[in-house]
């Protein structure tokens, strides 16, 4: 019986080790391989390694005491199309890896799919679309009558070590599919829908919560809208940037999406912090670029504009395009592209252990 020193003397493997933690097994194999504290195994069996429970048990009230935060979730979102969004949170997932040792789960929920293709390339997400390796399913499965299967699979979902940069090891994706514009649509009239009795909102955060400690980083690219997908990818984030063109109709919809989110969070009775705005495609020597950014800068009503502003640059627009083996230097940029993401990402990773 659990509680009772026969209970604490049994032994326990590393998978009833992740169910006593409530994570994944490799969330459980990385604490063993980083972490000094970590309970040594009685024995090593051929099935894996076996532990006292009354030790691991320990360690995990430690644990939960001492050690460090889980995962910065942090979503990407702007109501207009064509601002930098896509290759903000291309980039931000690279150097985030490459630049600063991190490890770093994209999850794009955006039914244009430009990031996933970004990442793993066409044809390799036409294959895991038609197999049903995407997000939709997972969405899909919540439409499903109690009877059917549910088809999610989260590890042949989930595509590791996705970036073509050499230096980027550590980069791992849950892709999109077009089919989640008609999803969404049906989601909002799900009444008879497999998860009929839970909210529509919840559905991504229950599927991946296992794996979230497995990163440092988690970046959600979320639809240009603020329907229930979106509000997924918020359900489960921290904080939020807004990439956008400093333009008129980009900036357009700030306000909306600041009081859009802040009632979201209100609603769940927790907080959802403004990371900061993005300032992508700039134009030095454009008057509208300049004024609308001092604008951005002088509203005390809006998010904080990071300091580094990304440039408007032929290697930068190609970066999504980029294709073989190569270095982040290479794929952004020698003339100031490089430069920029690396900044905008330091302060990026500022801002959000700030207001953590």
């Amino acid at each position: 019986m659990e509680g009772t020193p026969e209970a604490e003397d049994q032994l326990v493997g590393l998978f009833e080790v992740a169910e006593m933690a409530g994570v994944g097994r490799t969330v459980v194999a990385n604490w063993r391989a980083r972490e000094k504290h970590f309970p040594a195994p009685v024995a090593d069996l051929r099935s894996g390694p076996v532990f006292r429970a009354s030790q691991i048990q320990s360690y995990l009230k430690r644990r939960k005491k001492h050690m460090a935060p889980k995962a910065h979730v942090i979503s990407t979102i702007n109501l207009k199309g064509g601002v930098g969004k896509t290759t903000t949170t291309a980039g931000l997932a690279e150097f985030l890896s490459a630049e600063f040792r991190k490890r770093v789960l994209v999850v794009d929920l955006d039914p244009q799919t430009n990031l996933t293709t970004v990442l793993i390339g066409e044809q390799k997400w036409e294959k895991l679309n038609d197999s049903g390796y995407t997000l939709a399913t997972l969405f899909k499965d919540a439409l499903r009558p109690e009877d059917e299967p549910l088809e999610f699979d989260l590890e042949k979902t989930l595509q590791r070590n996705v970036s073509s940069v050499d230096a980027v090891t550590k980069v791992d994706l849950l892709p999109s599919s077009l089919d989640l514009i008609d999803v969404q649509d049906r989601l909002a009239s799900m009444p008879r829908g497999r998860f009929h009795a839970n909210n529509p909102t919840d559905l991504l955060r229950k599927a991946i919560r296992k794996i979230i400690d497995d990163y440092d980083y988690v970046l959600v690219d979320c639809p240009p809208n603020l329907g229930i997908v979106t509000l997924n990818g918020l359900r489960i984030s921290e904080g939020y940037i807004i990439p956008t063109i400093p333009d008129v109709l980009s900036t357009y919809g700030i306000p909306q999406i600041q009081r859009r989110v802040r009632a979201f969070a209100d609603d769940l009775g927790e907080t959802i912090k403004e990371i900061g705005i993005v300032i992508t495609k700039y134009k030095a020597n454009s008057t509208v670029h300049w004024n609308t950014v001092r604008r951005l800068q002088g509203d005390k009503k809006l998010p904080a504009v990071l300091p580094t502003f990304i440039p408007e640059k032929n290697d930068i627009a190609g970066s999504a395009e980029f294709v073989g083996r190569g270095t982040l230097r290479q794929k952004y940029g020698y003339q100031g592209g490089f430069d920029a993401f690396r900044g905008m990402t330091q302060e990026f990773i500022e801002l959000v252990e700030e207001k953590a």
